[in-house]
């Protein structure tokens, strides 16, 4: 399916989704939704409302690799998931995934994130 082209005028917004465990990633590849924490929740939902798109890259807490990453599809809804063994997690929002691959940090060391202190992405 094609992608929809962004809206003019507004930003695109990045976000660094880090999960406990692969497990949950390989999940959200086969069923096209993710959950994230509920204090993420209100930031993630303003991106997607204002934004023009909004891209998810993913990463496994101390994999030291992104995973891949997607294009948020939805808000986040109050509804949650029970594909997720993880307690405390919020509602769950449609994602698309657009490249599933496993990338060492060392590969995006030139990325620099202006919003903390110019520190790597990773």
């Amino acid at each position: 399916p094609k992608s929809p082209s962004p809206r003019q005028n507004k930003p695109v917004r990045y976000f660094i989704m880090k999960s406990s465990n692969l497990q949950n990633i390989e999940i959200s590849q086969q069923t096209g939704i993710w959950s994230t924490m509920p204090s993420n929740e209100r930031k993630l939902n303003g991106a997607f409302r204002q934004s023009s798109m909004v891209y998810l890259i993913f990463s496994v807490q101390g994999s030291g690799h992104f995973q891949g990453f997607a294009r948020m599809c939805s808000s986040i809804r109050c509804e949650k998931s029970l594909d997720w063994g993880s307690a405390g997690l919020g509602g769950v929002f449609k994602v698309e995934w657009i490249r599933k691959e496993s990338i060492p940090f060392q590969f995006a060391h030139h990325l620099l994130n202006p919003w903390n202190d110019n520190k790597r992405v990773q």
